[in-house]
C-alpha cells in the first residue's frame, strides 16, 4: 500500500462537522477532508437562521427543557444536556479565532428568538446567512489538506474495524486507507421530491451502512421546514428562514387569515412539525394557498436583517417586505442517523466516527428545536475529536478488498427511478403518512432494488428503505412521525 494514500483521518464531508472536527486535530496529523463536490456545495452553506447556545450556565436548562418538548421528549437527554452544557464554550471558542457574529454597537452579541425557543438564544451572522459565514470561517481556519470532487461509494470494513474508503475522484476510482474514518456527509435531503437541501445531499453513507449491517436509528423522524418556496425548477427549494416568524412574520392563507391559531395556541411559533402538520392539512382542507406575511415589518430593517433573503427574491421578482410569498413545507432535516455514542464511535465498529447531521446522537429526538443544528454540528465534532485522539485505533496489516464498484455507479434508468422515488417518498413518506402509503413505498423500494441498477441508486434505496421500515414499526405518531388512518 503506497504511504501517500494512508491518513491518521479521513473526513468524509466539509460542512460545520467535517471542518470543525478537522480543526481540532493537530497540524502534525495527517487528516484528508474529502468533499462530494465543491467545499461550499453542503447544507452548513445554506444554513440561513442562526447557531444556538445557551445564554449563560442558568440557560442550559431551560434550553435542554425546549429541546426535549420540541423533541416530544424522545431524546436523548444526556446527549441533550451535552448538548447545551457544551455550547457556551463553542461559543466562546468561534469568537476567540475570529469568527464575527452579528453585534450591537456597543460589541454585545445579538440573539434572535425562534419557534419553541423560551428567550432569544439564537447568535447569527451576515443578517440572515450565518451557515455561509461559518463556512467561510471554518474554510480559513483549516489546517489539514481538503479533497473535491470525491465521491464516497464504499467504507473498507472487515472484522469489526474500518480501514479506509472507496471513492471516484474526477470519475476516476480510489481507495484511501486511514486509522479512523468520519462520516460527516450531512443527512437524506435528496431523497424528496421538495427539500431544502444542498443537491450533494443524497443518503449515499446511509445506504452503504444499511449494507453493512450498521445500525440507523430514529429514521422515521424526517422533519419538514414549514416555510418554504417551492415554485422553482431546481432540486433545492428557496428556505425562508424560521427566524423571519421569530421577528413577527406571519402566516396567512389567500384572505389573509392567520389560521395557525386553529391548530396550536402558539401560532406561527409552534414547534416545526406542529407548523408544517398544520399547513399540510389546512391547505387540503380548505383549498387555499398559503403564504408568509412580512407586511409588518420597516423596509430599511427587514433589508438589513435579511439581506440574503431580500436579494434572493427580488431576483425572482419579489419586493420583500412588501409583498407576501406563497410558501409550502419541504423536507428539510434528518432527526434521525448513524446510531453513535456521545463521541461519535459507530458502535462495533472500531475506527468508524459520525458527527453533524449524518449521527443519530439523541439530541433531537422526534423533531429537532430550531437552529440546534449548526451547534450539533460542532459541539459533536469536538467530541469525536477528542475521542479519535485518545483512541487507539492504528492497525498494521490490511485484509484484501476484492470487490469494487466503480463500472457500476450508473445505470441506464436510474435517473427515472430516482425521479419516481423522490416523489413516492414526498407522497408516502412525507408530513402526513398512512400504512397504506408507506407500504405502497415499500413496494417500490424493493421491487427497483430488483432492476438492473447503479450502485449510487441502490445506495439510495437502502436509505429510502430504513426510512420506511422505521415508519411502519412505529405505529403511533409521535413528533415529525404523524400516522393518519385515513387520507
Amino acid at each position: 500500500m503506497p504511504k501517500n494514500k494512508r491518513y491518521d483521518t479521513i473526513i468524509i464531508g466539509a460542512g460545520i462537522a467535517g471542518l470543525y472536527l478537522a480543526s481540532k486535530l493537530p497540524k502534525d496529523k495527517k487528516v484528508l477532508v474529502l468533499c462530494k463536490d465543491i467545499p461550499w456545495e453542503c447544507n452548513t452553506f445554506y444554513a440561513q437562521g442562526g447557531m444556538v447556545t445557551a445564554l449563560d450556565e442558568n440557560d442550559i436548562e431551560p434550553h435542554v427543557l425546549d429541546t426535549l418538548e420540541a423533541g416530544s421528549y424522545h431524546n436523548v437527554k444526556a446527549a441533550v444536556e451535552a448538548l447545551s452544557r457544551d455550547s457556551i464554550a463553542i461559543r466562546e471558542d468561534f469568537v476567540k479565532h475570529g469568527m464575527e457574529f452579528d453585534s450591537a454597537e456597543d460589541g454585545r452579541l445579538l440573539y434572535t428568538k425562534e419557534a419553541a425557543h423560551s428567550t432569544s438564544r439564537i447568535l447569527h451572522a451576515g443578517g440572515d446567512a450565518t451557515g455561509r459565514y461559518m463556512h467561510m470561517f471554518l474554510m480559513q481556519q483549516n489546517l489539514h489538506m481538503l479533497q473535491k470532487n470525491s465521491l464516497v461509494y464504499d467504507l473498507l470494513i472487515e472484522g469489526g474495524r474500518c480501514y479506509g474508503v472507496r471513492l471516484m475522484k474526477d470519475y476516476k476510482p480510489e481507495t484511501l486507507y486511514a486509522n479512523s474514518v468520519v462520516i460527516a456527509s450531512g443527512g437524506i435531503g435528496s431523497l424528496y421530491q421538495y427539500n431544502t437541501n444542498s443537491r450533494t445531499v443524497s443518503a449515499d453513507i446511509h445506504g452503504i451502512c444499511v449494507e453493512k449491517g450498521i445500525e440507523l436509528k430514529d429514521m422515521e423522524f424526517m422533519q419538514f421546514h414549514p416555510t418554504v418556496f417551492v415554485k422553482t425548477p431546481f432540486a433545492r427549494k428557496l428556505l425562508l428562514t424560521e427566524a423571519l416568524r421569530g421577528e413577527g412574520a406571519w402566516i396567512v392563507d389567500e384572505d389573509g387569515k392567520r389560521f395557525l391559531f386553529d391548530y396550536d395556541p402558539r401560532g406561527e411559533l409552534a414547534s416545526r412539525d406542529i407548523v408544517s402538520r398544520s399547513i399540510f392539512l389546512y391547505k387540503r382542507e380548505s383549498g387555499k394557498k398559503v403564504y408568509l406575511d412580512f407586511s409588518m415589518f420597516d423596509e430599511d430593517w427587514f433589508i438589513k436583517r435579511f439581506p440574503n433573503i431580500t436579494k434572493t427574491f427580488k431576483a425572482i421578482g419579489y419586493n420583500l417586505p412588501r409583498d407576501r410569498v406563497e410558501i409550502s413545507p419541504a423536507f428539510h432535516y434528518a432527526n434521525g442517523g448513524i446510531a453513535c455514542d456521545l463521541e461519535g464511535r459507530v458502535p462495533g465498529i472500531k475506527g468508524l466516527y459520525v458527527a453533524g447531521e449524518a449521527a443519530r446522537t439523541g439530541v433531537h429526538g422526534a423533531n429537532r428545536l430550531a437552529s440546534n443544528s449548526l451547534l450539533e454540528g460542532a459541539v459533536f465534532a469536538k467530541r469525536c475529536a477528542d475521542a479519535i485522539l485518545q483512541d487507539d485505533n492504528c492497525w498494521e496489516h490490511e485484509p484484501n478488498f476484492d470487490k469494487d464498484y466503480d463500472t457500476l455507479l450508473h445505470e441506464e434508468n436510474d435517473k427515472s427511478y430516482k425521479h419516481k422515488l423522490r416523489e413516492i417518498m414526498w407522497k408516502d413518506v412525507g408530513i402526513v403518512r398512512t400504512k397504506s402509503g408507506l407500504l405502497e413505498a415499500k413496494n417500490f423500494i424493493y421491487d427497483t432494488k430488483s432492476k438492473k441498477i447503479g450502485r449510487l441508486l441502490e445506495l439510495r434505496l437502502n436509505t429510502a428503505a430504513a426510512i420506511v421500515m422505521s415508519a411502519l414499526r412505529r405505529e403511533e405518531s409521535l413528533g415529525s412521525h404523524y400516522i393518519e388512518e385515513k387520507y
